[in-house]
This record gives structure tokens, sequence and C-alpha cells, in this order.
């Protein structure tokens, strides 16, 4: 999987970074442990999820 860095998650809309997210999760959970691939999914979630988080309104 290509790494999903936080500009190009900003560029997504909402319903993509959530379809991202999900194909990350996937390449995470198949990828051989503690290879490249498994920890470009995980920095790639983790840029996602700081994406969606920005754009929830505050409380």
């Amino acid at each position: 999987m290509k790494l999903i860095s936080q500009f190009n998650a900003a560029s997504y809309s909402e319903a993509e970074l959530r379809g991202h997210l999900r194909q990350a999760f996937n390449a995470f959970a198949t990828a051989p442990q503690g290879s490249l691939a498994q920890s470009s999914a995980l920095l790639s979630m983790d840029n996602i999820e700081a994406e969606i988080a920005s754009r929830s309104p505050s409380r």
C-alpha cells in the first residue's frame, strides 16, 4: 500500500478518507508482522484518523 501522508489526506473527502482507512486497515492486517508494508499502513491509518478528527466539530 502507498503511504498516505497528512498532506494527501487533506485533499480527500471524508467518504474517501473512510475508504482509504478501510484499505489501510486491511493492508496492515495482511502484511507480514514487522514489515515495511505494515509500518506504512499503520502510519497511513494514523494520518487518516488525524485528518478525520481535525474535521470533527469541537464539543
